[in-house]
């Protein structure tokens, strides 16, 4: 289809600039910017009069819950939610059931979405055989299936020798390792972040120290292996300062952060509220800050949703019974967004964590919005206000910290390869 985007106001993250702009898409690409090409006949119009367009948003960590799932979420679903979030590409973690240790896994999840004509899906494999932290998978084939990196998710590696196997084999393809810093020990059975909040509510506490020492495992092996390694779910202000370090030595690492702990801390709890119950849970104000500084001079990459759909069943319990996540993709932009506005930064700036940066980690190219390039795009209202009601959320998930929040950034229409994969009615 043959569309003109009329009238937007056109944010361009990787040169950090904004224009009034239309847009001439054809067979996927953006053709043309400014004037129409003398033979381009429009098919559609879209009025993108006070709205801005961006490139598509890319979601580093959303859980689908397919395979094994199906009864929190479905991949059509969720696939629905994150183009009504502007998402144009989901980084799905290998923690399904059972997990992606095997290409013919990715093969079938692949196909899937493809038949669903949403936005795209960037499997990670699992870096050890069933995230079980000792078996290495055959990591090669599940790159040639389409993994864009290797991770265990949520699953510790329970020893450095089996860690340090898998960075030296990583490193041998080039492939980069996706870590979530955390001691397994350290971190067993707590619920809420160390701290005097936790202690007065009576919650089992997971220390800064789980993160730190992690990381100082991690950034060791590095150093032996050269592998690249993306750190996934940074929550402290003490983790935030090591990786700036890291950086500052040369080490080839990432970082990515929450959206929620880019807004969120331990206070937020309240009287044992669940829907605050999160991994790695909410830290001290000072460590929400850290985030936000760290995203402001570049240490923090990217932001994920870190979407993690859940039935009421697992939700609406005791807090320390609780499991944790939360519903994500419909958020991102709308965080973002309101980051921004409390940073009184540009909204081309602000979108670099989702986008441009994001899109490198996996290997995609810059979506700048240029002729030539894919017309991934995310066209919204940043002046409209949305309240946050979980049941009218797309995601089958409703478990959301933000319920009853007034936030800004209004998806009005979402563009996959030039398809409209969601339009606001």
């Amino acid at each position: 289809m043959k569309i003109h985007i009329k009238g937007g106001r056109l944010l361009d993250p990787v040169a950090g600039s904004a224009s009034q702009t239309d847009l001439y898409i054809a067979h996927g690409k953006i053709v043309a910017r400014g004037d129409a090409p003398a033979d381009f006949t429009v098919e559609r119009t879209i009025d993108a009069a006070g709205l801005s367009v961006a490139p598509g948003l890319v979601d580093v960590c959303a859980r689908l819950r397919e395979p094994g799932n199906e009864h929190r979420a479905t991949l059509h679903s969720e696939m629905a939610a994150a183009a009504a979030g502007g998402i144009t590409s989901v980084v799905c973690p290998p923690d399904t059931d059972p997990p992606l240790d095997e290409p013919g896994l990715i093969d079938m999840l692949q196909f899937r979405a493809r038949k669903l004509n949403g936005p795209r899906i960037y499997p990670l494999g699992a870096l050890t055989v069933g995230l079980g932290g000792r078996v290495i998978t055959e990591m090669v084939q599940l790159r040639d299936s389409g993994c864009v990196g290797f991770s265990q998710a949520d699953q510790p590696l329970t020893d450095s020798k089996s860690l340090l196997r898998a960075m030296q084999y990583a490193k041998t393809h080039g492939f980069t390792v996706w870590l979530r810093p955390m001691d397994a020990a350290l971190s067993a059975d707590g619920v809420a972040a160390s701290g005097a909040f936790a202690s007065r509510l009576g919650l089992s506490g997971v220390p800064v120290a789980a993160e730190t020492i992690a990381l100082h495992t991690i950034f060791e092996l590095m150093r032996t292996t050269g592998v690249s390694v993306h750190l996934s779910h940074v929550s402290s202000a003490a983790g935030i300062a090591l990786v700036r370090e890291a950086k500052a030595e040369g080490l080839p690492v990432t970082c990515d952060v929450t959206a929620n702990h880019v807004h969120l801390c331990d206070v937020d709890i309240g009287y044992f509220d669940a829907q605050y119950r999160l991994d790695p849970p909410l830290r001290q104000v000072r460590d929400r800050d850290a985030i936000r500084d760290g995203l402001a001079d570049g240490t923090i990459d990217v932001v994920c949703s870190d979407h993690t759909p859940l039935d009421d069943d697992h939700k609406l319990l005791p807090f320390a019974e609780a499991s944790p996540g939360a519903t994500g993709v419909e958020l991102l932009l709308s965080l973002i967004v309101k980051w921004a506005q409390e940073a009184k930064l540009p909204l081309e700036r602000a979108l670099k964590p989702v986008t441009i940066n994001a899109a490198r980690l996996i290997g995609l190219a810059e979506n700048a919005c240029s002729v030539g390039g894919r017309a991934d795009l995310c066209i919204f209202d940043p002046s409209a206000y949305w309240h946050v009601e979980p049941s009218r959320l797309v995601s089958q998930g409703h478990n959301t910290p933000f319920a009853g929040y007034e936030l800004p950034g209004r998806v009005v229409a979402t563009l996959v390869d030039g398809r409209i994969a969601y339009e606001r009615t």
